[in-house]
């Protein structure tokens, strides 16, 4: 839904606008800002909930002691307002946001069922107040030197009013061994993610919701169907038109059934798609369902734009054919479902998640070779991911669970994210619904693979939505053909992965 911008340093008002005007894709239905004493705030929207011009951004309170720029969407922000009895000027879930913050303060962030990243200032003692949703749906970086900070809902805006940061070795190492990146690095340095599940007050950073430690008994197929159904029910509200992403897989077949959406989307390659399998589907629910095409030069024109206008490097090659799609998706919807999230929960990725089951002891040499994809050695980037989950956890399964929940699914989230909002839609994943992941947290492996079935319980409980070859069809990922794609990279040092990731990296220096 949107993106902000805020600063405290003394840029020039045109400098900052055209930071804010470079997310312009974020919010291109009204852009405002706000400049007080040295606090500068710009918001670009993106309307989805309440299209009224009195939602914009920045939002006042009522009695103007209280601001708020926010990107994301409270899916029971309805309910909160009429439990609490708030007293509302408009329909929109930011002015509930602003009022249960002035109500209960940090307290807030606890009644929400949503993805958010938000700031709201209270001019009358000067204090900003800064958070995260818990899984890091909704994006949010950092730059913060001294008393000086930067947020922003992308890379871009900061890199453009403070041009002199520079590359990070450890967060290239990252991408280079892992695609992405952790422990809320970037590719640059000084440039940080605000972590998920985190707020600030009074410039400090605290925690107020992790993933839960400990065992618990599997829910019944019939709760696990509710729970699922409500999920994507909340997550699905809009006051504009939403579609669907439908590769014919289990997880997009299942979230596609259950919102309901007119208009279904799927890409691929001539030579690599899954078209057979979303008309499959499509078929099945009665969507009306659209086929995208790409080719190796479009492919290649695409990615080269996407570096440039995000100035970071792009983490898979799907998040191209996710960003040709959702082009095409904006043309009939501003918010698309997506199934991110099911395979975090259930066990999806099966290869991993059965030797990290079966496994006496962590091994760290074994992750690896399951878990990464850059071909050079560099066990002390995996290293430096794991041992905080190590810590914590001391079973090889419950390691690698909580990792996949929280960090791993923290990069898929940022590739749809950014991928779909550069298209100026929004993606909604109801599968990384907090109380879903709550409820699923520490139930045993040979529930969530029963019978060595990948996802048994999620196949039971939605058997009569979706075709029976859906149900038993092997995962398969998002294709795309790296080997058609001419990288112009020296084929003595790399793999067709290893192309992909030197690729990203040169076209960033070339556009910095």
């Amino acid at each position: 839904m949107c993106g902000l911008l805020y600063t405290n340093i003394n840029f020039e008002k045109e400098d900052f606008l055209r930071a804010l005007k470079l997310m312009h894709h974020r919010g291109p239905d009204a852009s405002g800002h706000y400049f007080y004493n040295q606090h500068k705030f710009g918001h670009n929207r993106l309307k989805i909930l309440d299209l009224n011009d009195i939602s914009n951004q920045p939002f006042f309170s009522q009695d103007r002691r209280y601001l708020i720029i926010y990107n994301g969407e409270i899916f029971n922000f309805r309910e909160l307002a009429k439990e609490h009895k708030l007293n509302l000027q408009t329909s929109s879930d930011t002015e509930v946001l602003l009022e249960l913050y002035i109500k209960f303060g940090e307290g807030m962030l606890q009644m929400l069922n949503g993805m958010f990243a938000f700031i709201i200032y209270d001019s009358q003692n000067d204090e900003l107040f800064i958070a995260r949703d818990r899984l890091g749906i909704k994006p949010l970086y950092l730059y913060e030197k001294g008393n000086e900070i930067i947020i922003s809902s992308e890379i871009n805006a900061i890199v453009y009013l403070n041009n002199e940061v520079q590359l990070d070795d450890i967060g290239k190492r990252q991408y280079l061994k892992l695609r992405t990146f952790f422990n809320n690095r970037t590719i640059y340095k000084d440039i940080k993610f605000f972590p998920a599940g985190h707020y600030m007050k009074s410039g400090k950073i605290k925690k107020y919701w992790e993933y839960p430690e400990g065992s618990q008994k599997p829910p019944s197929i019939d709760e696990l169907n509710e729970l699922v159904t409500n999920a994507v029910n909340r997550w699905k509200i809009a006051d504009v038109p939403v579609g669907s992403f439908l590769s014919g897989g289990l997880d997009s077949t299942i979230v596609t059934a259950l919102s309901n959406t007119q208009h279904s989307w799927t890409s691929g390659f001539h030579s690599m798609n899954e078209f057979e399998w979303g008309k499959l589907a499509s078929t099945h629910i009665k969507t009306e369902h659209h086929e995208l095409l790409v080719d190796k030069d479009q492919f290649r024109d695409t990615l080269d734009h996407m570096i440039k206008v995000r100035r970071e490097p792009l983490s898979v090659p799907n998040e191209v054919m996710l960003f040709l799609m959702s082009k095409q998706a904006s043309e009939y919807n501003t918010v698309i479902m997506a199934g991110e999230g099911a395979d975090e929960i259930f066990f999806g990725y099966d290869r991993i998640f059965r030797w990290a089951f079966s496994a006496k002891e962590w091994n760290l040499e074994q992750f690896t070779k399951l878990y990464a994809y850059g071909a050079e050695d560099d066990y002390e980037i995996i290293d430096e991911i794991i041992t905080p989950f190590q810590q914590k956890f001391k079973k090889p399964i419950d390691i690698v669970s909580a990792f996949f929940q929280t960090d791993h699914l923290h990069g898929l989230l940022r590739r749809l994210d950014n991928s779909t909002m550069l298209a100026s839609i929004e993606a909604r994943v109801p599968f990384v619904d907090h109380t879903l992941i709550e409820r699923l947290a520490g139930v045993p492996f040979d529930w969530k693979m029963e019978n060595g079935i990948v996802k048994s319980p999620l196949k039971k409980a939605f058997s009569s939505y979706i075709p029976k070859e859906i149900i038993d069809r092997k995962k398969v990922g998002f294709p795309v053909p790296l080997e058609l794609i001419d990288f112009n990279i020296d084929k003595s040092r790399s793999n067709n992965y290893d192309d992909w990731l030197n690729y990203n990296l040169d076209q960033l220096s070339l556009n910095n």
